[in-house]
Protein backbone atom coordinates (compact mmCIF):
# COMPACT_ATOMS: atom_id res chain seq x y z
CA UNK A 1 0.00 0.00 0.00
CA UNK A 2 0.92 3.65 -0.76
CA UNK A 3 1.67 5.30 2.90
CA UNK A 4 1.22 8.74 1.24
CA UNK A 5 0.24 10.48 -1.86
CA UNK A 6 1.44 13.52 -2.87
CA UNK A 7 -0.26 14.47 -5.68
CA UNK A 8 -3.96 14.79 -6.10
CA UNK A 9 -5.98 11.48 -6.48
CA UNK A 10 -9.54 10.09 -7.17
CA UNK A 11 -10.90 7.01 -6.12
CA UNK A 12 -13.94 5.13 -7.42
CA UNK A 13 -15.52 1.44 -6.45
CA UNK A 14 -18.28 -1.06 -5.99
CA UNK A 15 -19.94 -3.13 -3.44
CA UNK A 16 -21.50 -6.46 -3.13
CA UNK A 17 -20.15 -8.02 -6.13
CA UNK A 18 -20.87 -11.77 -6.37
CA UNK A 19 -17.73 -13.25 -6.52
CA UNK A 20 -14.86 -13.70 -3.92
CA UNK A 21 -12.53 -11.80 -3.08
CA UNK A 22 -9.54 -13.91 -3.42
CA UNK A 23 -10.65 -13.59 -7.24
CA UNK A 24 -10.34 -10.07 -7.25
CA UNK A 25 -7.06 -10.19 -5.66
CA UNK A 26 -5.51 -12.23 -8.53
CA UNK A 27 -6.56 -9.61 -11.04
CA UNK A 28 -5.79 -6.55 -9.27
CA UNK A 29 -2.14 -7.19 -8.88
CA UNK A 30 -2.00 -7.69 -12.53
CA UNK A 31 -2.63 -3.82 -12.21
CA UNK A 32 -1.53 -2.30 -9.54
CA UNK A 33 1.28 0.48 -10.12
CA UNK A 34 0.49 0.79 -13.83
CA UNK A 35 -0.71 3.51 -16.05
CA UNK A 36 -4.34 3.92 -16.17
CA UNK A 37 -4.41 3.32 -19.57
CA UNK A 38 -1.97 0.49 -19.84
CA UNK A 39 -4.29 -0.76 -16.72
CA UNK A 40 -7.17 -0.81 -18.78
CA UNK A 41 -5.58 -2.72 -21.52
CA UNK A 42 -4.69 -5.78 -19.35
CA UNK A 43 -8.02 -5.97 -18.17
CA UNK A 44 -9.80 -6.23 -21.42
CA UNK A 45 -6.93 -8.99 -22.23
CA UNK A 46 -7.08 -10.86 -18.85
CA UNK A 47 -9.04 -14.20 -19.33
CA UNK A 48 -10.63 -14.01 -15.34
CA UNK A 49 -14.16 -13.36 -15.20
CA UNK A 50 -13.41 -10.35 -12.23
CA UNK A 51 -11.77 -8.57 -14.85
CA UNK A 52 -14.87 -7.31 -15.93
CA UNK A 53 -15.93 -5.92 -13.34
CA UNK A 54 -12.54 -4.39 -12.21
CA UNK A 55 -12.51 -2.72 -15.70
CA UNK A 56 -16.32 -1.04 -14.76
CA UNK A 57 -14.34 0.45 -11.78
CA UNK A 58 -11.54 1.15 -13.62
CA UNK A 59 -13.07 3.36 -16.11
CA UNK A 60 -15.56 4.85 -13.21
CA UNK A 61 -12.82 6.15 -11.63
CA UNK A 62 -10.84 8.00 -15.17
CA UNK A 63 -14.41 9.69 -15.65
CA UNK A 64 -14.13 11.15 -12.01
CA UNK A 65 -10.56 12.07 -12.50
CA UNK A 66 -11.51 13.65 -15.60
CA UNK A 67 -15.54 15.27 -14.87
CA UNK A 68 -14.75 16.13 -11.06
CA UNK A 69 -10.79 17.02 -10.90
CA UNK A 70 -9.98 17.80 -14.64
CA UNK A 71 -7.40 15.36 -14.19
CA UNK A 72 -5.63 13.78 -18.18
CA UNK A 73 -5.82 10.26 -18.22
CA UNK A 74 -2.64 9.91 -19.58
CA UNK A 75 -1.62 11.46 -16.15
CA UNK A 76 -2.95 8.70 -13.84
CA UNK A 77 -1.55 5.31 -12.82
CA UNK A 78 -3.49 3.14 -10.30
CA UNK A 79 -2.10 3.76 -6.98
CA UNK A 80 -4.08 1.66 -4.53
CA UNK A 81 -6.62 -1.03 -5.12
CA UNK A 82 -7.64 -3.65 -2.52
CA UNK A 83 -10.73 -5.63 -2.41
CA UNK A 84 -12.69 -6.10 1.05
CA UNK A 85 -14.46 -9.35 1.94
CA UNK A 86 -18.50 -8.64 1.50
CA UNK A 87 -21.50 -10.27 3.57
CA UNK A 88 -21.83 -14.53 2.39
CA UNK A 89 -24.68 -15.57 1.70
CA UNK A 90 -25.12 -19.30 3.20
CA UNK A 91 -27.02 -21.94 0.85
CA UNK A 92 -27.43 -25.42 0.99
CA UNK A 93 -28.43 -28.17 -1.19
CA UNK A 94 -30.00 -31.79 0.22
CA UNK A 95 -28.42 -34.41 -0.48
CA UNK A 96 -28.28 -38.57 -0.02
CA UNK A 97 -29.04 -40.44 3.27
CA UNK A 98 -30.33 -37.13 4.85
CA UNK A 99 -27.36 -35.09 4.18
CA UNK A 100 -26.56 -31.51 3.55
CA UNK A 101 -24.03 -29.26 1.66
CA UNK A 102 -23.40 -26.11 2.49
CA UNK A 103 -23.00 -23.39 -0.43
CA UNK A 104 -21.78 -20.07 0.64
CA UNK A 105 -22.22 -17.22 -1.77
CA UNK A 106 -19.12 -15.15 -1.66
CA UNK A 107 -18.96 -11.20 -2.04
CA UNK A 108 -16.49 -8.38 -2.23
CA UNK A 109 -15.75 -4.63 -1.73
CA UNK A 110 -13.60 -3.19 -4.70
CA UNK A 111 -11.93 0.01 -4.49
CA UNK A 112 -9.39 1.70 -6.43
CA UNK A 113 -7.54 4.42 -6.35
CA UNK A 114 -5.90 6.73 -8.91
CA UNK A 115 -3.82 9.28 -8.60
CA UNK A 116 -1.33 11.43 -10.51
CA UNK A 117 2.36 11.39 -11.82
CA UNK A 118 4.78 13.83 -10.18
CA UNK A 119 6.16 16.59 -12.31
CA UNK A 120 9.33 14.39 -12.60
CA UNK A 121 7.98 11.08 -13.06
CA UNK A 122 5.38 12.92 -15.69
CA UNK A 123 9.11 15.02 -17.68
CA UNK A 124 10.55 10.96 -17.07
CA UNK A 125 7.08 8.86 -19.27
CA UNK A 126 7.32 11.93 -21.57
CA UNK A 127 10.95 11.11 -22.71
CA UNK A 128 10.31 7.28 -22.87
CA UNK A 129 7.15 7.92 -24.94
CA UNK A 130 9.57 10.48 -27.53
CA UNK A 131 12.08 7.72 -27.75
CA UNK A 132 9.61 4.99 -28.58
CA UNK A 133 7.83 7.08 -30.78
CA UNK A 134 10.32 8.53 -32.91
CA UNK A 135 10.87 12.32 -31.83
CA UNK A 136 7.13 12.68 -30.42
CA UNK A 137 5.13 12.42 -33.05
CA UNK A 138 2.96 9.73 -31.57
CA UNK A 139 2.46 11.02 -28.62
CA UNK A 140 -0.58 10.31 -26.76
CA UNK A 141 -1.21 7.63 -29.97
CA UNK A 142 -2.41 5.42 -26.99
CA UNK A 143 -4.61 7.53 -25.48
CA UNK A 144 -6.25 8.74 -28.78
CA UNK A 145 -6.81 5.03 -29.69
CA UNK A 146 -8.55 4.32 -26.29
CA UNK A 147 -10.51 7.02 -26.92
CA UNK A 148 -11.45 5.90 -30.09
CA UNK A 149 -12.36 2.61 -28.65
CA UNK A 150 -14.62 3.99 -25.71
CA UNK A 151 -16.31 6.46 -28.66
CA UNK A 152 -16.89 3.19 -30.97
CA UNK A 153 -18.38 0.80 -28.07
CA UNK A 154 -20.88 3.14 -27.23
CA UNK A 155 -21.85 4.19 -31.06
CA UNK A 156 -22.22 0.05 -31.28
CA UNK A 157 -24.64 0.15 -28.23
CA UNK A 158 -26.52 2.71 -29.47
CA UNK A 159 -26.74 1.26 -32.87
CA UNK A 160 -27.82 -2.05 -31.31
CA UNK A 161 -30.52 -0.80 -29.32
CA UNK A 162 -31.76 1.26 -32.64
CA UNK A 163 -31.80 -2.48 -34.74
CA UNK A 164 -33.57 -3.97 -32.29
CA UNK A 165 -36.92 -1.27 -32.19
CA UNK A 166 -36.44 -1.13 -35.82
CA UNK A 167 -36.68 -5.32 -35.94
CA UNK A 168 -39.38 -4.80 -33.57
CA UNK A 169 -41.24 -2.19 -35.73
CA UNK A 170 -41.17 -4.23 -38.77
CA UNK A 171 -41.96 -7.24 -37.36
CA UNK A 172 -45.44 -5.62 -36.40
CA UNK A 173 -45.94 -4.72 -39.83
CA UNK A 174 -45.03 -7.76 -41.68
CA UNK A 175 -48.49 -8.78 -42.58
CA UNK A 176 -48.61 -5.44 -44.49
CA UNK A 177 -45.65 -6.48 -46.85
CA UNK A 178 -46.86 -10.08 -48.08
CA UNK A 179 -47.86 -9.95 -51.81
CA UNK A 180 -51.03 -12.00 -52.84
CA UNK A 181 -50.85 -15.63 -54.51
CA UNK A 182 -51.18 -14.63 -58.09
CA UNK A 183 -54.03 -17.28 -59.44
CA UNK A 184 -53.47 -20.20 -60.36
CA UNK A 185 -56.41 -21.17 -62.78
CA UNK A 186 -57.67 -18.97 -66.07
CA UNK A 187 -60.72 -19.21 -68.22
CA UNK A 188 -61.77 -22.59 -70.01
CA UNK A 189 -61.23 -22.64 -73.81
CA UNK A 190 -63.60 -23.86 -76.48
CA UNK A 191 -61.30 -26.43 -77.59
CA UNK A 192 -60.92 -27.77 -73.87
CA UNK A 193 -65.00 -27.65 -73.88
CA UNK A 194 -65.81 -29.78 -77.08
CA UNK A 195 -62.69 -32.41 -76.32
CA UNK A 196 -64.02 -33.03 -72.75
CA UNK A 197 -67.66 -33.33 -74.33
CA UNK A 198 -65.88 -36.01 -77.18
CA UNK A 199 -64.72 -37.77 -74.25
CA UNK A 200 -67.39 -37.97 -72.18
CA UNK A 201 -69.77 -39.00 -75.33
CA UNK A 202 -66.34 -41.96 -76.10
CA UNK A 203 -66.91 -43.23 -72.49
CA UNK A 204 -70.95 -43.34 -72.96
CA UNK A 205 -70.96 -45.42 -75.97
CA UNK A 206 -67.67 -47.38 -74.82
CA UNK A 207 -70.27 -48.45 -71.33
CA UNK A 208 -73.39 -49.30 -74.13
CA UNK A 209 -71.71 -51.34 -75.91
CA UNK A 210 -70.26 -53.26 -72.57
CA UNK A 211 -74.18 -53.58 -71.67
CA UNK A 212 -74.91 -54.99 -74.84
CA UNK A 213 -72.51 -57.58 -74.87
CA UNK A 214 -73.20 -58.82 -71.42
CA UNK A 215 -76.76 -58.86 -72.42
CA UNK A 216 -76.29 -61.15 -75.32
CA UNK A 217 -74.06 -63.28 -72.93
CA UNK A 218 -77.25 -63.94 -70.93
CA UNK A 219 -79.48 -64.41 -73.42
CA UNK A 220 -77.56 -67.40 -75.13
CA UNK A 221 -76.84 -69.03 -71.37
CA UNK A 222 -80.60 -69.13 -70.73
CA UNK A 223 -81.00 -70.47 -74.23
CA UNK A 224 -78.32 -73.28 -73.34
CA UNK A 225 -80.10 -73.88 -69.77
CA UNK A 226 -84.03 -74.26 -71.79
CA UNK A 227 -82.05 -77.36 -74.02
Amino acid sequence: MVDTIETPTVRAGAKHLRVSAYKIRQVLALIRGLSAEDAERVLQLCQKDAAGDILKVLDSAIANAENNRSLPPEELYVANCYADEGPTRKWGQPRARGRYFRIRHRTAHLTIILARYSEDELDAKRRREEAASGGGRQRGGSRRRAERVRQSRAAQRVEEHDHDHDDEHDHDHEHDDVPEPAPTGGPVSELEIEATEERDEDLAEASAEVEAAEGADGAADDEEESK
